[in-house]
């Protein structure tokens, strides 16, 4: 996560530097000091645009999640327009997941939605957060015309995050997620194939 810039709008600033500090030294790391200090604002700047902590971790995760709509709609995008096919649009989600350096922005996220499941109140946003991510996953998946692609994206989702988790745990290769993909899709794919042929009223 890129430090804020103080061109940048207060809000803005302050969500960037929450999400820098949660990625740094967790959610219980967040005061309003620190953020005010991490930002470059004043500690009365912060309370005015987020009254409690709740909003601030709400407000965080969704921005975050924005942006990583974001860089999916694109590949979806890049699927639909320009006909890419299993192999290469697998390669894209491995450089857009996991193509930045391993830093403190991709562990803001998981330690938001560990935090969710202690704090009933931030359900609702990873909730969200989650919805948006398989939305954009069954976009992908129905431009490559994998079969199922609603359900499947959910599935897909896991796969990506579960693999990102365990990058940012080991530092292990991004080839991880692309093979890991490839396998998901083309089984999918496959199966797809052997019910069709195998259906009496399949043409």
């Amino acid at each position: 996560m890129p430090h804020a810039t103080p061109s940048a709008p207060m809000r803005q600033r302050i969500i960037t530097a929450v999400l820098r500090i949660i990625g740094e030294d967790g959610v219980a790391a967040v005061t309003n000091r620190r953020i005010a200090k991490e930002a470059g604002v004043s500690l009365g700047s912060v309370t005015y645009h987020f009254e409690t902590q709740h909003e601030l971790l709400r407000e965080s995760l969704l921005q975050f999640v924005r942006e990583e709509a974001r860089y999916f709609t694109e590949l979806a995008e890049q699927c639909r327009t320009e006909g890419l096919g299993v192999e290469d649009a697998a390669s894209l989600a491995g450089q857009v997941a996991c193509g930045s350096a391993l830093d403190s922005a991709h562990l803001a996220p998981f330690e938001l939605y560990l935090h969710a499941g202690r704090d009933e109140r931030l359900r609702e946003a990873a909730a969200e957060a989650f919805g948006a991510y398989d939305l954009l996953a069954a976009r992908i998946l129905t431009a490559l015309g994998i079969p199922d692609a609603e359900r499947l994206a959910a599935t897909t989702v896991a796969l990506v995050m579960g693999l990102q988790l365990r990058r940012l745990a080991t530092g292990s290769p991004a080839d991880d997620l692309v093979d890991a993909l490839l396998l998901l899709m083309r089984g999918a794919a496959d199966r797809s194939v052997t019910t069709d042929s195998g259906n009496p009223t399949a043409q």
